[in-house]
């Protein structure tokens, strides 16, 4: 039987803490009552032991396979308690499980289900919560679940690509840099006796030859420092980044990054398109949806320009004239926006739209990535070409004077 920890306080308006076994919360709650205990805070022992720990993270894929799993259930006629308890048991995911199982005792005590999914903010985000809340007001629960279910897996998809696409080329970096690394730490060094021996017979060194024994010797014996400098100013870097100016301050450099910049910019529209038009398909009211796809679009710019439309929209104006004003969003989408606000077709468009934009960026990312290889790869090959160039330059002048 689980073990539910309480606060709860006495009839003398002392607090006390302590643990009881029961099969569900209401259960706890009755058998406080019966032992004239007030309750102030009721949970799960083990779930909240499990909180302290390592928490396993959710995927969207398992996201979206549970709401999958529960729409499917729903729609054959499986009552919503007995379709939470079949998930939870035959989880394959242990986080999901737990959660799960939450959701089900929460339900169960008459929680409405949008509130027992956002009280595991970690694993259900304020998309799902919103599409959920006006599924279950609007009577048709399992059509949101399973258009949640596809944006989740469409999500991934895309993040799946871009992360594979730049997986060769972030491990040339890595591999290169280890790589030049070693040689002018520990390989260099070896040839320090025979450049002094050509310093004493008169012989200067060239200057490639000097900058990369300069080079060596400051990493040999600085390289630790230098190693923990950068690191003290990553975590500095990621710190600020997290702050709203530091990350306003970022994003808005991100967007002027040659090539890049129109990279991020597509992204985050077409985050913001498709989730906008996602949320409004499943009946969520626009300034609703606009305050969750403005805070889902990863770039603080664009997310106040999408704020301050909804300020002018719920004053009375439209979407697309705020939106056109902060110069972010191009003409032919914003042309778009106008005409489906017009024909009162604004969700189908937005999703088209970024499905438009997805096509687009992909393109432009499968060129970005041709074009970072080659240029990688001429870099890594000029440093090693620099370092052995600076190795053999001595030894060639040397045979030179000896002959």
């Amino acid at each position: 039987m689980p073990e539910f920890s309480y606060t709860a306080r006495t009839l003398s308006g002392e607090n006390v803490a302590g643990t009881i076994s029961a099969g569900t919360k209401r259960e706890t709650l009755a058998l406080l009552a019966e032992k004239s205990l007030y309750p102030i805070h009721v949970e799960n022992a083990e779930a909240g032991q499990f909180r302290l720990g390592f928490k396993k993270r959710v995927g969207a894929s398992v996201q979206a396979a549970t709401l999958t799993q529960l729409a499917d259930l729903l729609q054959n006629g499986v009552p919503l308690l007995s379709s939470l308890e079949i998930l939870a048991e035959q989880a394959t995911h242990p986080t999901m499980g737990e959660v799960l199982a939450d959701i089900r005792d929460q339900v169960s005590e008459g929680e409405s289900l949008d509130v027992a999914f956002a009280s595991h903010p970690d694993v259900f985000n304020e998309l799902t919560v919103s599409v959920v809340r006006a599924g279950s007001e609007g009577a048709f629960l399992e059509d949101a679940l399973k258009r949640t279910a596809d944006f989740l897996e469409l999500q991934e998809q895309l993040k799946n690509k871009v992360v594979g696409a730049m997986t060769y080329p972030a491990f040339l970096a890595v591999a290169g840099t280890i790589v030049v690394v070693i040689l002018i730490v520990f390989f260099v060094p070896k040839f320090a006796t025979l450049f002094e021996r050509v310093e004493r017979e008169g012989g200067g060194l060239p200057l490639p030859t000097i900058l990369l024994l300069g080079t060596s010797h400051f990493l040999g014996s600085y390289g630790v420092f230098v190693g923990g400098g950068i690191a003290a100013l990553g975590v500095w870097v990621w710190n600020l980044i997290k702050t709203p100016r530091g990350r306003m301050f970022v994003d808005k450099w991100k967007l002027r990054i040659p090539l890049f910049g129109q990279i991020f910019l597509s992204s985050a529209l077409s985050r913001f398109c498709r989730i906008l038009g996602t949320l409004l398909q499943n009946g969520v009211p626009i300034l609703r949806a606009l305050e969750i796809s403005s805070e889902s679009t990863g770039n603080k710019v664009l997310a106040e320009a999408i704020t301050a439309s909804a300020e002018n929209i719920s004053s009375g104006d439209t979407l697309s004239k705020p939106l056109a004003e902060c110069g972010l969003i191009p003409r032919p989408i914003m042309a778009m926006i106008s005409v489906a606000e017009e024909s009162n077709n604004l969700d189908n468009v937005l999703v088209n739209v970024a499905d438009t934009i997805d096509r687009k960026t992909a393109q432009q990312l499968d060129v970005m990535v041709r074009l970072i290889e080659p240029i990688m790869l001429l870099v890594m090959g000029s440093v090693i070409l620099f370092v052995m160039v600076a190795l053999l330059l001595p030894v060639f002048e040397m045979s030179t004077t000896m002959g």
